[in-house]
């Protein structure tokens, strides 16, 4: 016996459904429907221009870079997250306190986008002193590489010495090989001198190359290229004479300041002060310039996404069958085995949905590149949601025609990955 439909009950969920509907008519469908239109007329929406704003987004310079790192995102940070995901889902399995630990990794995607742009803004500043990546990089740098001595000195003017491109000092006028050289340096701090530091003497004839190298303070009443009272030599200076270019003979200064180099054959050479004396100290790398301002971007939706796939991964994970991991121990797997021929095949319908909603994600992330990425390299940074932004709104924008055609291109940029989904959903169901 058939039962007859219920059409009260359908009535009741029609009604209750109606709100839902309306809203999604309102905010939804006439929006799309009113992008679509709006694309195919000019900026102030009054003359039809057809496919001419698709033609400018394909040809404009700045829309094709927001392409490209819109192409650079979806193909490496969906990757990425899902394998950070999975290494701490497998991870956390085999921890005491794992719920705690899978709280702290998702606690990141509870903040807001616009306030993890600031924390990673900060983060990457170029100032050591603010900037967490740099301070952590100077230290390390400075750990296996010893800062210069002398670090911003340069030559006194007319003191015989001029600057090379590569930062080092050298002489201005060939030397013999038995001159006596008088070398004054300046811009250099006196009391940031070594403190083995002692008055300069100056270098007396005698055999070999002989030269001083001072700290000559440049005051008013100071005398160039020569030694006057209260002025100290600069110690530990490394010092190289140069024939025809090459490295003959080395030396490095006392803690007068004067060095000698015996034993050179008669002849005209140039004595070299290298710049590693007096290379300005490492200060970090500049995070937010056009180098690497995508991948800094990229390391900070990575930390707040990370934990969102870790905790799907982990719920599939749940799922996952013990006796299939058990059995394949007890056939001589390795852990390395089991997880790669077992766990991750097991686990690919979840792996699959998570990079799926990532793609879909990261096609319309906006707020970290236009909070982190400053104003000077934000047009190397843009992606196609910041792009139709500033067409549309942003300053020198106002063109509502292109920026309704960038929307319509970015909704068919979405559309797939969200018909993958929802067959994927039916077909589970």
């Amino acid at each position: 016996m058939t039962r007859a439909p219920d059409r009260g009950g359908r009535r009741t969920a029609l009604l209750f459904l109606a709100p839902a509907a309306a809203l999604m008519l309102v905010f939804l469908a006439y929006p799309a429907a009113y992008s679509v239109v709006r694309s195919l007329f000019d900026a102030r929406g009054t003359e039809f221009v057809g496919l001419d704003n698709y033609a400018t987004a394909f040809t404009d310079d700045r829309t094709l870079v927001a392409l490209r790192n819109s192409v650079i995102w979806v193909l490496v940070a969906p990757t990425l997250v899902t394998t950070i995901g999975l290494v701490l889902a497998v991870l956390t399995e085999r921890i005491r306190w794992a719920a705690a630990f899978r709280l702290v990794l998702f606690m990141p995607l509870a903040i807001s986008l616009v306030a993890s742009g600031i924390i990673f803004r900060l983060v990457y500043d170029e100032d050591p002193d603010s900037g967490l990546a740099n301070a952590v990089a100077v230290s390390v740098r400075d750990a296996f590489t010893a800062p210069s001595p002398y670090a911003g000195a340069r030559p006194r003017d007319g003191g015989g010495l001029v600057t090379t491109a590569d930062g080092a000092l050298v002489t201005a006028a060939p030397v013999g090989a038995h001159d006596v050289l008088a070398l004054p340096i300046t811009g250099f701090d006196p009391a940031a001198l070594p403190r083995q530091a002692s008055a300069a003497t100056v270098a007396e004839p005698g055999p070999g190359l002989r030269g001083l190298v001072w700290l000559d303070v440049g005051s008013a009443a100071d005398r160039t290229g020569l030694v006057d009272a209260g002025e100290r030599g600069m110690p530990g200076v490394g010092v190289e004479v140069l024939a025809g270019g090459r490295v003959v003979a080395t030396a490095t200064t006392g803690d007068d300041g004067r060095f000698t180099v015996p034993d050179l054959a008669r002849g005209t050479y140039t004595v070299r002060l290298p710049e590693e004396n007096f290379a300005a100290p490492f200060r970090g790398l500049t995070w937010l310039g056009p180098a690497l301002v995508t991948p800094v971007v990229i390391s900070a939706w990575l930390w707040i996404m990370s934990g969102f796939a870790m905790t799907l991964i982990a719920a599939g994970l749940a799922a996952v069958p013990r006796d299939a991991l058990e059995a394949a121990r007890v056939d001589g797997a390795t852990e390395w085995q089991v997880f790669r021929r077992v766990t991750v095949p097991l686990l690919s319908p979840v792996l699959l949905v998570v990079v799926v909603t990532l793609v879909i994600n990261v096609l319309k992330v906006f707020d970290l590149v236009f909070v982190i990425a400053p104003g000077s390299v934000q047009e190397e940074a843009n992606v196609l949601a910041l792009q139709m932004w500033q067409v549309s709104f942003g300053p020198g924008g106002g063109d509502q025609g292109l920026g309704s055609a960038l929307a319509v291109l970015l909704f068919l940029l979405v559309l797939p990955a969200m018909a993958f989904n929802i067959r994927r959903f039916r077909r589970e169901q």
